[in-house]
């Protein structure tokens, strides 16, 4: 009789511990779980003037793994946003604006550039875009 007292003093004991730690040790575990996790990746936003074949600025930076969100407009006629490396390729139409975004996932400089054929001037507009690495 003695013998199961104490075995249940025991058990009582050990409940009551558990219990009171419990918390303590799922809070423990949750923020080493959470620390080991990728934080959302954050937002950088641009606004970006079309105008007279230039683009102003035509220098973004941003770094690796950024979402980029880009507005582009357009003051007189209509032209386009390039980057290759990104598969981005937006029509901006005339006195009209696009928005669109990307990931930038890759580190590097990444040209970008107006696509049109509408006039030869659209080749001399160029500008670049810089993923610094985390």
């Amino acid at each position: 009789m003695t013998r199961t007292r104490r075995l249940l003093g025991l058990l009582f004991a050990a409940a009551g511990v558990c219990l009171l730690t419990g918390p303590a040790v799922v809070r423990a575990l949750a923020s080493e779980q959470s620390a080991g996790q990728e934080q959302a990746p954050s937002r950088r936003e641009f606004e970006m003037t079309a105008t007279d074949y230039r683009f102003t600025p035509d220098h973004l930076e941003v770094k690796q793994d950024e979402l980029v969100k880009l507005t582009v407009r357009s003051t007189d006629v209509a032209y386009s946003v390039t980057i290759d490396e990104y598969r981005v390729s937006k029509r901006v139409p005339a006195g009209g604006e696009v928005t669109f975004e990307f990931r930038a996932d890759r580190a590097g400089t990444f040209p970008f550039y107006s696509n049109l054929t509408s006039d030869s001037r659209h080749k001399a507009m160029k500008g670049s875009l810089v993923v610094r690495p985390r």
